[in-house]
């Protein structure tokens, strides 16, 4: 079901730069320092690795995958636990994550499907995307129509004039008429009752660790088309089927390791400087590594630190570009080891709505090899709660019991079974470090290109004129990046894969664009 390439006929085949197949093709083997061992970093390695280069990682963190890594703590009684930053949905559209997937797993078959992922209201309804048919826009209108807060009636009630971006997505004129919007404004905009904004929004915001009013309408509506309107992909997902190190990121490393990549983890890069006509990446431990090429894969605040260190990298609008970033508020991951399980038709991924602070619980030991060995031995369960958005940046130890508290009482209503069980072991993760899609900052966010011939950026808070988000925006940088430098050398770049880059409908961009004569 996996191993196969994009489904969607209209998917759109970006074509790669012409270029020599190999760096044994130059006179001289070039060699890149990549920042940062995240999606973005990983792809850019591997796009640059596969061509010859000579490459080094350099990690913060003695682990891989950046904010969807992994890694082993001990319980009190010495007992190895694998926790990570929590829940990740790796969509069937993510084409270009999924690429770089194959690299180790050619067949993906460390991914298995999650058919369905409800959505849990104040008011105990349901919505499902089980069963949903995968063409657009039959797809939405049957899931809205479906859903107990939304009905026939209130679909006719919507305002077509403010719901007309939705129809006919594009990259990136939707950020030029959409990004000075807040994604609650357009949405109340619309019209959608109040009982079922959590479809139109919720959902996609909650995604980004944003609230609604602080999310770009843009965003809103390109994550519209990505999963519902421009795809036939649709919203069903895979997991990895054991944790994250285990199944993605410890293979991808042998396979590139194989090619002659150098990684250091437990190292942070602290700056780079120009020299030799290249550059030089300044570490934590003292050393200066020459590199052709040099590639920034890090988070926003890594990112700002390393340019603030960097005088030499003194373009002053690229510099306020990035120093303009922006992270959303803080988010927890509460992850339990219970005594008991839950209940056995519990869905391995449940998102709430109307009941603070929780986002949603996901059940491991469904789907995840680590937890469902523990939770075999001990004949009990691993949950994990989620509360996005969570606060205003205050990290303090009070915070952040406050908070578990609340996430307990919430999963004991929603999970009446977990109230009896103890917890055998728990751990916690308290974040600020996901970049804020927020009112404006697209056309501020700094590029993949710089000012610096041979030094590009790359992750989800980098700008690229594609209809993709989160870890499929990584990994679409990633590439990118790599493209960049290896047609500096003369070397063939890697294709990219998305959902179309305008709204799939010529009968929906027809009905959009009259709306957009009427206002």
């Amino acid at each position: 079901m996996n191993a196969t390439g994009p489904r969607d006929p209209r998917a759109v085949r970006h074509l790669a730069p012409r270029g020599a197949a190999h760096a044994d093709l130059l006179q001289r083997r070039p060699r890149a320092v990549v920042a940062g061992a995240g999606i973005a970093g990983l792809t850019a390695a591997t796009g640059l690795a596969e061509r010859g280069v000579e490459v080094t990682v350099v990690e913060r963190e003695e682990h891989l995958g950046g904010r969807v890594g992994a890694w082993t703590e001990r319980a009190v009684d010495g007992t190895a636990l694998s926790m990570s930053r929590g829940f990740h949905a790796f969509f069937r559209q993510y084409y270009n994550l999924r690429a770089l997937l194959r690299r180790a797993d050619p067949a993906l078959a460390r991914l298995r499907p999650v058919e369905d992922y409800p959505l849990l209201d104040a008011h105990g309804r349901r919505d499902t995307f089980r069963g949903l048919p995968r063409t657009p826009p039959w797809n939405a209108l049957f899931f809205a129509l479906r859903s107990p807060t939304f009905r026939l009636p209130d679909l006719l009630r919507l305002d077509p004039r403010a719901a007309a971006p939705l129809g006919s997505v594009s990259v990136p004129e939707v950020y030029e008429e959409l990004d000075h919007v807040d994604a609650e404004t357009l949405v109340r905009r619309i019209g959608f009752p109040p009982s079922a904004r959590h479809l139109a929004f919720e959902v996609f915001s909650r995604s980004f660790f944003a609230p609604p009013r602080e999310m770009s309408a843009a965003e809103l509506a390109t994550m519209f088309h990505l999963y519902f309107l421009g795809s036939t992909e649709g919203l069903v997902f895979d997991v990895p089927d054991a944790a994250f190190d285990t199944a993605l990121w410890e293979p991808l490393r042998a396979h590139l390791e194989q090619r002659g990549v150098r990684f250091r983890t437990g190292v942070e890069v602290t700056g780079v400087d120009r020299a030799d006509g290249g550059f030089r990446v300044r570490t934590g431990d003292g050393e200066a590594l020459p590199a052709d090429g040099v590639v920034l894969a890090l988070d926003v605040a890594g990112l700002r630190s390393v340019v603030t260190a960097s005088p030499e990298l003194h373009d002053r609008e690229w510099r306020e570009r990035v120093l303009g970033l922006r992270t959303a508020p803080p988010f927890l991951v509460h992850r339990l080891w219970l005594d008991r399980p839950v209940a056995p038709d519990r869905p391995p991924f449940l998102a709430t709505s109307g009941r603070p602070p929780l986002d949603n619980i996901s059940v491991l030991n469904r789907y995840e090899r680590e937890a469902r060995a523990w939770a075999a031995r001990h004949r009990g369960a691993v949950v994990e709660l989620h509360a996005y958005a969570a606060g205003s940046g205050d990290d303090g130890a009070d915070r952040v019991r406050e908070l578990r508290s609340r996430l307990l009482a919430r999963m004991h209503e929603v999970y009446p079974e977990t109230a009896r069980a103890r917890t055998v072991a728990e751990s916690s993760q308290w974040r600020q470090d996901c970049p804020l899609p927020g009112l404006g900052d697209f056309s501020r966010r700094p590029r993949v290109r710089t000012p610096f011939d041979g030094l590009v950026l790359c992750g989800d808070a980098i700008r690229i004129d594609l209809p993709v988000a989160l870890m499929e925006r990584a990994a679409a940088t990633g590439w990118h990046a790599a493209n960049r430098l290896l047609a500096r050398w003369g070397l063939a770049g890697h294709e990219l894969t998305t959902v179309p880059t305008r709204g799939r409908h010529a009968l929906l961009r027809a009905w959009a664009a009259s709306r957009k004569v009427m206002r």
